[in-house]
């Protein structure tokens, strides 16, 4: 019965949505929930109540709060060949299946997962399945997916397969079947925990009502599962990127954070002795596992593609040795061909003994006559496309093959008589539907179910009870047309026995206290270092445009400043190469070259062009900042306002951002940096400031903007009471240690950070970086506010661009540079 699968009392007179009772209205006349059973009826009717619960009375407000939610959490793609991400669409409304339905699913996957190892273990071993004759050795060393030096490898831990996705339909009968296949690079499974996140948001009721599956026990099997393969009882595991311009970067980011994973890239890691390592801030760190998230053929530029340059030299050596586990291993992608599905009844009756549970769509492969003849005369009925991955010169993907006209009809058949194993032609499957949030109320959308099995720690498939469903634009049901959907909505596994709350967290028990936060890669470091002195850079720019703006252009602000004055504070912005230098000094011509300075595309130190930087960085760092502050470095420039409005909008974006790293960033080294970063710039443009003016001959006007430049007015103010003076205005900005924003302050924070920071000798003596820090503290304790003159400024700002330099130099990766003997460890 349904009361014993559902939690709760259903009540009409609870909803506010009207476009449940238009729904109920129609449904005896056409139900799109026809073919439901009575436990799944009542569980679409919690599910619609819970939506209508929500504010508004149509579906696009729980549309736009889904929405909200995903963005928050910070959920978003790329398309291919586009450079700028997309938000993730994701529908209000889950697709729900009950347990006894989703356990034929999952035990169909784990049975289809054993399959795939069993194969490509023989395909990468003695190949006794070709030479069986039940697989065609063409449909093997004909697809540009084998990889021929994976023949005889065999991987630590002995499975070549950890992770792996399918693409399901159900079909009008009901029964699910394989519309693809995923081992080579799975993705998505990141995208269905983010889709539960923003859905447990939106929906909050609905997990104690429909005692619905949790995804942590998964995320937690599949680590378990890659660390069982190592070596080590506690293995250092990476999730390898191609870095931010890979489609799926969010979303491996987010798996990264989510699993405890270092998110590391080619670069980041090296070879030496057939053992992987990370470069990290405190010398070479051993990676024991590899979660592989890149093109197989591109890991390793010595046994694969010698061309590629975001691989690991001699990393399938590392893996031949036994030191590294990748997850999955290269060369599995074989198994993907869409041919291969033509092949999947005869392997399932050899190896299991029986057809598979779950069943792929009809698969024709050309290079048998009979399949192509068959394909040719049945063409109206059928998608025909590429056998392997990639395009043939007719196709440049699956097509149907009704929607072909003469001329192209015949241009396929010659195609097929000159090279037949290049197609295959599949059936064309019918798409169930779902109710889906379109315009005001639902309507019954065409859609596919990405499911996922990952491989536990007892060497047993673990399958994500759920996770994430790809929905068409449009009513047509037909695979073929769906592409990759227009819309996604999280997948509920509901059933009757209540579910036991399970996270990743372990008990307080058996976890063993730490506050080493872990390992910190050399490019990390460099970017968030980097980060620091971009954000700094573009404030202290912006400062000087609002000073010039506030005090020379609006008439609302008082008198216009000297000459003088207007002079250095236009040199200043010059010379960071953020405008040219104006033809004069008139109204017009200063607004024009601070529009110039701030917003310019074009030149490379406008405030905009280096908010772009920092904002690549941020696209960068997702497994290292908060969601709220890639969210405000990934801002767009402010459009609307006067000039100083939108000067002070990125105002007061810096100053959250500066608010975030200090008060929500854990003290670590990777704090550490980004902080480094911020204290050297600030101190370097508070030395470009006072070397652009005379300190010999500063008006009462130059001291008052060089306090305001340095955002010291208050302090100014408070401790004198006097007007305007050199000696103490110059204290303060240079000397004054306990003034946040003066050199001697940043000096003092650069020294505290040096000495956290690791170090590659024991030896006891100062390493370059902190041999300049001590340059530095002598400078400031020698100097004198009435004795200080231009040369005491350049030679405080000289050291600061040589303590960058060797912090770079110390930390950071510099491009082919050797291996740093000194530390190398196997930690």
């Amino acid at each position: 019965m349904a009361s014993r699968a559902i939690n709760g009392r259903f009540d009409a007179g609870a909803t506010s949505g009207r476009w449940l009772e238009e729904y109920r209205a129609r449904a005896p006349h056409g139900d799109m929930l026809s073919a439901a059973t009575d436990d799944d009826r009542a569980a679409w009717e919690v599910a619609f109540e819970e939506l209508a619960g929500l504010p508004g009375s149509t579906l696009a407000a729980a549309r736009e709060r889904a929405q909200r939610h995903a963005d928050d959490i910070g959920t978003a793609y790329r398309a291919a060949g586009e450079s700028e991400e997309r938000r993730w669409p994701l529908s209000p409304v889950p697709l729900l299946i009950g347990a006894d339905e989703w356990r034929t699913i999952a035990e169909g996957m784990a049975e289809r997962a054993d399959l795939f190892e069993s194969v490509i273990a023989d395909i990468h071993g003695d190949q006794q399945l070709v030479a069986d004759g039940i697989l065609p050795a063409m449909l093997v060393t004909g697809s540009p997916l084998f990889l021929r030096p994976m023949v005889g490898v065999v991987p630590p831990g002995g499975h070549q397969l950890h992770f792996v996705a399918a693409d399901l339909c159900r079909g009008p009968d009901g029964c699910w079947r394989v519309l693809a296949d995923h081992v080579r690079v799975p993705v998505g499974a990141g995208y269905a925990l983010e889709n539960r996140l923003a859905m447990g948001r939106t929906l909050g009721g609905l997990p104690s009502r429909l005692n619905i599956e949790r995804h942590a026990p998964f995320f937690a099997a599949m680590r378990a599962g890659i660390a069982a393969a190592c070596r080590r009882a506690e293995p250092r595991i990476g999730l390898l990127t191609s870095g931010k311009l890979n489609p799926s970067y969010p979303e491996q980011a987010h798996l990264a954070r989510y699993l405890g994973f270092l998110l590391v890239e080619g670069a980041d890691l090296a070879v030496r002795d057939d053992q992987l390592y990370v470069r990290t801030i405190a010398g070479l760190k051993r990676i024991d596992a590899l979660w592989r998230r890149i093109d197989p053929r591109l890991i390793d530029p010595l046994a694969f593609d010698a061309n590629s340059t975001i691989g690991v030299p001699g990393l399938i050596d590392a893996m031949a040795a036994g030191n590294v586990v990748i997850a999955n291993a290269p060369g599995v992608g074989v198994l993907e061909s869409p041919a291969f599905a033509a092949f999947l009844p005869a392997l399932a009756e050899k190896l299991l003994g029986r057809a598979p549970r779950l069943s792929s769509i009809g698969t024709w492969w050309c290079g048998r006559a009979a399949d192509r003849d068959h394909v040719l005369s049945s063409l109206d009925q059928l998608v025909v496309g590429p056998a392997f991955a990639g395009t043939t010169p007719e196709l440049a993907g699956p097509v149907l093959g009704a929607s072909l006209d003469a001329d192209a009809r015949a241009r396929l058949a010659a195609a097929m008589v000159l090279r037949p194993q290049d197609y295959v032609g599949q059936e064309v499957a019918e798409l169930s539907t779902m109710p889906t949030a379109c315009g005001e109320g639902l309507q019954p959308r065409p859609f596919s179910l990405r499911v996922f099995a990952a491989r536990g720690a007892d060497g047993r498939w673990v399958v994500l009870p759920g996770g994430f469903v790809r929905i068409g634009d449009q009513p047509d049901a037909r695979a073929a047309v769906m592409g990759e959907g227009s819309w996604s909505a999280d997948v509920i596994v509901h059933g009757p026995d209540p579910v036991a709350p399970v996270s990743l967290l372990q008990s307080a028990d058996s976890v063993e206290l730490r506050r080493n936060p872990g390992t910190l890669p050399s490019r990390v470091a460099d970017n968030l270092f980097w980060l620091g002195r971009y954000l700094e850079r573009g404030e202290a720019l912006l400062g000087v445009i609002r000073v010039l703006f506030g005090h020379s252009i609006s008439a609302d602000t008082g008198a216009a400043l000297a000459p003088e004055t207007v002079e250095w504070l236009v040199k200043i912005i010059a010379d960071t190469g953020a405008a040219a230098l104006p033809p004069s000094h008139r109204r017009r011509d200063l607004v024009d070259f601070g529009r110039e300075a701030m917003e310019s595309v074009d030149s490379w130190g406008s405030v905009r062009a280096i908010n772009r930087l920092a904002t690549g960085i941020g696209g960068v760092s997702r497994d290292r900042l908060s969601v709220d502050m890639v969210r405000l470095l990934d801002a767009p420039h402010p459009t609307t306002g006067t000039l100083l409005d939108r000067a002070g909008t990125l105002q007061r974006r810096y100053a959250a951002l500066a608010g975030l790293s200090a008060e929500h960033m854990g003290r670590t080294d990777a704090w550490r940096f980004h902080d480094l970063g911020r204290r050297i710039e600030r101190a370097m443009a508070a030395t470009r400031t006072l070397l652009a003016v005379d300190l010999r001959r500063a008006s009462a006007e130059d001291l008052s903007t060089l306090l305001d430049l340095a955002d010291s007015q208050i302090s100014y103010r408070q401790r004198y009471l006097i007007g305007f003076a050199r000696v103490p205005v110059i204290d303060l900005i240079a000397l004054d240690p306990g003034n946040p924003r003066g050199i001697a302050f940043q000096v003092d924070t650069i020294v505290q950070h040096l000495c956290k920071l690791p170090v590659l000798n024991d030896a006891g003596i100062a390493e370059p970086q902190q041999r300049i820090a001590a340059r530095l503290t002598a400078g400031i304790a020698m100097g004198s506010a009435n004795r200080l003159d231009r040369g005491w400024v350049l030679e405080i700002n000289q050291q600061l661009q040589l303590l960058s330099d060797a912090i770079a130099t110390r930390y950071f990766l510099q491009g082919a540079q050797a291996l740093r003997e000194a530390g190398l460890t196997l930690a």
